[in-house]
């Protein structure tokens, strides 16, 4: 699989240990920046071009970092065709691919451990869309949404 992955200043260390780990699983990695720890850095300016890449077909998943996660989260739904979320237990990794179709998991650089980063980033990329009625349903809602803009 070919995942994307970006992260700011807050989540630099933890993409450091996520790259390495993605490509010991066999998947071939973009990495959207940020290349060096920079406190100044803005998540938007990594998280959105990896969001756009997701969206457009460019990379099939994507893992995006930031401090506590949620702005990466904020950010990238705000791309058309980007499915999100700010993922803290195995649970939701799996089950936001399967019934919501996630497509960008994000994670708190300041408050997930290697270790847990690591169970998370596996249950997302092992997770398939079921495509059960009720999920299409429920994302055709959503697609809905997404049209008034």
């Amino acid at each position: 699989m070919k995942i994307g992955i970006a992260a700011d200043h807050g989540g630099y260390k933890l993409k450091e240990v996520i790259h390495p780990f993605l490509v010991k699983l066999g998947h071939e990695v973009v990495d959207f920046g940020a290349y060096k720890l920079d406190n100044q850095d803005d998540y938007p300016d990594f998280v959105i071009p990896l969001a756009e890449a997701v969206a457009n077909g460019e990379v099939d998943r994507g893992i995006a970092v930031c401090g506590s996660g949620v702005g990466a989260s904020v950010a990238a739904n705000k791309v058309h065709g980007v499915r999100a979320a700010l993922i803290n237990d195995h649970f939701s990794a799996h089950q936001g691919v399967e019934d919501d179709d996630l497509n960008i998991l994000c994670l708190g650089g300041r408050v997930t451990g290697n270790m847990a980063a690591e169970e998370y980033v596996s249950a997302f990329l092992n997770a398939q869309f079921t495509a059960a009625e009720r999920h299409l349903r429920r994302l055709g809602k959503v697609h809905e949404l997404e049209k008034r803009d």
